[in-house]
Formats: C-alpha cells, structure tokens, sequence
C-alpha cells in the first residue's frame, strides 16, 4: 500500500509536468514562469527552495547529535537567507528585468564576469543536486525494497521529465501541491508524538545538558565558527539561480517582496517540526537513535500505522522533488543563458530553449554520478553554500549597493575568494574555511576596485 502510494505521487508529479508544458513556449516561459505567479504560487514555491532532505533527514541528524547549536546553518540560517533577500535584493532584481542571476553581473560589471559567474554557479549546484538525488534514494529504497542505486535513477528520471516538460510552471504549481502535503504530513505526525511523549517537559527533562542552548561558549573559535554556521546558507544561498527564479517569477515586484519574506517566516515555522519529530522520535524509541540521517523514517516506518506511514513518506517526497527540480533547472539555465549565448549571441529562443532542456539532462547525470558516491546529506548541502559564498556574494552586494565597484574588482574577489576557500579546505584550516574565503573575496573587490578606479574597466 505504501509503495503504491509513493509512486502514486510520483506519476502525479509526471501529470502535473505535462499539463504545465502547454503553457511554456518561450524562455522566460520555461525559467521565470511568464513572470506571472500569484502570492501564493510564488511563496510556496520559494519556501520550497531548500524543504527538502537537508531539512528532514540532514538536519534532525545534526540536531539529535549536537542540539540547537547544531542546527544553525538550517533552518535557521536558511530562514535568514530567504528574509536578506527580501529586505534587500528582491525588489532591486526584479526590476532588473532579466532571466537569470548571471545576467545581472554582464549588465553590472561587463561580459567577462557574467562568463566567470556562470562558471563558478554551475559547479555550486552539483552537490546540492547530488545530495536531493541521494535522499529521494534512501527513502525509495526504504519503501520499495530496490537498490540505492535502482532508486536514484528512478527518481532522477521522474524529475527530469517534469522538469524539461513545463519548467518553472510545473515546479511552481507542484510547489504548492507539496507544500500542502508538506505541512500537513508533518503537523500530523508531530502531533500524534507530541501526545505520545506527554508533552514538551519529559522531553526537557530527558535532553543532555546544554542541548537547547543558542549560544556558543564564550571562546573566540566558537564565536567564529558559530558565524559560519549562521552565513552558509544565510549569505552563501542568497547568490543562487534557484533562489533568483523564485523573485523573479512573481507577477510584480510587490508579490515577490511579500512572498520571499512569507516563506521566511514558513521555512523557520515548519522546519522546525522534524527537529520535533526527531526530538520525540529518540524519546519514545531510543534505538533509532542508531539510524543517523534515516532517524525519522524509520522511525515512522516502524512505529506508525499505515495512513501516516502514507502521509509522511508522502510529504517527504514533496518535500524532495520539489528541491531537486529546481536546483536542476537553475545551473541548466545558467548554462543556456550565460554560457552558450556567451559564444553564440545570435542563439535564436527556441534553440536556447532546447539547449537548456538538453542541460538538465546533463547536469542530473553528473549530480546522480556524485550521489552514488557519497553518503552525507548535509555535507553536500554545506559544500554548495560555502561555494557560492566565497565566489559569488560579496560581487553581488557590492554591484547592488557600492557604485565605485568594476569588473577587476568582481573577477578578482571571484577568483581569490575561491582559492582561498580550496586551499584553507584542502590544508584543514583550524577555523572554518569559508572564513577566510569570505574575508579575501571582500579583500579582492576593495584591492581591484580601489587599484584600477580610472581604468575604465567596469563593463567589458
């Protein structure tokens, strides 16, 4: 019943991408949706960016081992991300008036740096994918008996599909499907174990000592490496095609506003449930404490009757097909749009159409090559942000909100900031990489800005 059920869901989401396609015929059609969603389309498509396994599965492992102080970089960095961009980017993007995230570094700094962001942007999304594929696996491997692997290429292949078929219109309109079946499987779950335990104090009273602690202890290191924690996803994410669909696929700058700060609040409210259930889960069955990443559908598995079995392996899958789709979509994108136009200016829109469908494809057998080869979710899930965070962010704050900023200022914070980022990673710095990335991506835009401010060189 189960497994019936689960494919259920998964021919569902094949439909939905199929009666989505009639409503694409050109690019912005297939990327940014006509830039024509509602309120409530476009919320509940961007509090879907990252509800996915990093948030149910990678997280409550995290949560369960090192308590609230290990849960930081999501959801609550996650949140914080999502609530930045829309006090300060949304608006300014959408008025841009453009497909794609790599778009706004051409009109900004000039045709070289949209090249080079299109570079570094692509590779982000491999681990990200990599760890949405690897998810959708473990749970169909739980539920159908197959092989991980049997598993992972079923569920590539039903994203693919839906995906190339209707684009931002199918991911948007199942967006809002799952995240109805999100919420609902979660708050019913949450709240059959809440009644089981008998409330929050026996699970106060039975937490380590410190585990609900938000703080750090007063050290310099813990202070820095807290602030990772809480800029990895939080500034790292904010400089994502994924994330940039999503503003500006609403139908005015006033609903992408409203809706990137609703599913702020959303994304903190209701990813805080699966830390819960993980929470009562480890109370009420200690031994699936022993599970890792896999804590939480075990545990349903083997202590829930069949319909919230159905409505929680239900909500999980939404949960990742809604994640995965669009983080294929947006490198794909970036690739058409910033990559092969690059070379090929005079690409005609239905060839840089094919060219992106033909980039999903692509990109997903990469990510699936990936996910068969790792095993952590949430460290592929980091790997991706602090990437993007050490390459990407300080360009994009600094074009949006510094005029004196040019293109050797933006190439130079680029290219030193992820060096740095691989150097400090591969050496095992004792403070967290990204620290120094960060901090010499800023040095490289002040030192190319402030050396080369007469030479002109701002656009290419």
């Amino acid at each position: 019943m189960l497994a019936i059920s689960i494919l259920g869901y998964l021919l569902l989401n094949l439909a939905i991408g199929l009666w989505a396609s009639r409503k694409v015929s050109t690019t912005t059609d297939f990327i940014l949706a006509g830039r024509r969603l509602p309120l409530v389309l476009a919320a509940s498509a961007t509090f879907a960016t990252w509800f996915g396994s990093e948030t149910i599965m990678g997280a409550p492992t995290e949560f369960m081992e090192h308590g609230v102080l290990g849960v930081i970089e999501d959801p609550f960095g996650a949140a914080l991300c999502l609530l930045l961009v829309g006090l300060f980017f949304a608006r300014r993007f959408y008025k841009m008036n453009i497909i794609t995230f790599c778009d706004f570094f051409r009109i900004r700094y000039g045709r070289y740096a949209e090249l080079l962001s299109a570079i570094l942007i692509i590779p982000s999304y491999f681990s990200w994918i990599a760890a949405q594929l690897l998810a959708m696996g473990i749970v169909l491997k739980i539920v159908l008996g197959w092989s991980l692997t049997e598993c992972i290429l079923t569920s590539s292949l039903v994203v693919i599909i839906y995906t190339i078929w209707g684009g931002m219109w199918s991911i948007s309109i199942t967006d809002f499907l799952q995240t109805i079946m999100i919420v609902a499987g979660l708050l019913i779950v949450a709240s059959v174990l809440y009644q089981k335990v008998g409330g929050f104090q026996p699970l106060i009273e039975g937490a380590p000592k410190g585990f609900f602690r938000f703080y750090p202890e007063f050290t310099f290191k813990g202070y820095v490496e807290y602030f990772a924690a809480w800029i990895t996803i939080g500034l790292g994410s904010i400089p994502q095609q994924d994330v940039f669909q999503r503003v500006m696929s609403a139908k005015s700058a006033d609903v992408s506003v409203k809706a990137t700060m609703l599913s702020s609040f959303m994304y903190l409210t209701v990813a805080l449930l699966p830390l819960f259930i993980a929470l009562c889960g480890h109370h009420l069955y200690p031994e699936s404490a022993k599970d890792g990443q896999m804590i939480i559908p075990n545990m349903v598995l083997q202590h829930m009757n069949i319909p919230l079995q159905i409505l929680f392996f239900g909500a999980l899958v939404s949960a990742i097909l809604s994640t995965t789709s669009s983080a294929i979509m947006a490198p794909a994108a970036v690739f058409g749009e910033n990559v092969i136009k690059f070379f090929n200016p005079g690409l005609t829109d239905k060839k840089l159409l094919l060219t992106i469908r033909i980039g999903i494809v692509v990109i997903t057998a990469i990510c699936i090559l990936l996910a068969v080869t790792r095993e952590s979710i949430f460290e592929l899930v980091a790997e991706s942000s602090a990437f993007s965070l050490v390459s990407l962010f300080v360009p994009l704050a600094a074009g949006l909100y510094w005029k004196g900023s040019n293109q050797v200022g933006c190439i130079l914070s680029m290219v030193s900031g992820l060096v740095v980022w691989l150097m400090c990673t591969y050496i095992e710095t004792e403070y967290p990489p990204l620290i120094y990335g960060l901090f010499t991506s800023l040095a490289g835009m002040f030192i190319g800005t402030y050396l080369f401010k007469s030479s002109g060189l701002r656009t290419a």
